[in-house]
């Protein structure tokens, strides 16, 4: 793995199981969910919501115990928008090894105080006077 930091880290626990035993794929997506979310709120100064997630795959699986690593990066910028890509790495709960088990994108749309779609720099321009 690189030097990235991640943007949220949590364990498995038993709740967050299918019914096969293996870790839900909604809970995954939730997680790299937060994740994104975090990283459009800190980018965009303010109220980010999600208004589509796409290009989900899930390449590995993950037990109960493993520890869910989640990376995101902007992989563009519009107007009132921000397009994320997510990574969601799990790490064996008694070891290093580590597995990647879900990636996707999302869009933000950034929102005012009026819950309505404001540019992605508003609340910096704002500051900033």
């Amino acid at each position: 793995m690189t030097d990235r930091s991640p943007l949220i880290r949590v364990t498995a626990m038993p709740t967050d199981l299918n019914p096969y035993g293996g870790v839900f794929g909604g809970w995954l997506m939730s997680q790299m969910a937060l994740g994104a979310g975090s990283l459009a709120s800190r980018e965009g100064l303010g109220k980010a919501v999600v208004v589509s997630a796409t290009d989900f795959a899930f390449p590995g699986a993950m037990a109960v115990g493993d520890e869910l690593s989640v990376y995101c990066e902007i992989l563009a910028t519009g107007n009132t928008s921000l397009t994320i890509a997510a990574e969601a790495i799990a790490r064996e709960r008694n070891g290093e090894a580590e597995t990647r088990v879900a990636s996707g994108t999302f869009k933000f749309v950034m929102l005012g105080d009026d819950d309505k779609p404001r540019p992605v720099r508003a609340a910096a321009n704002a500051q900033n006077k």
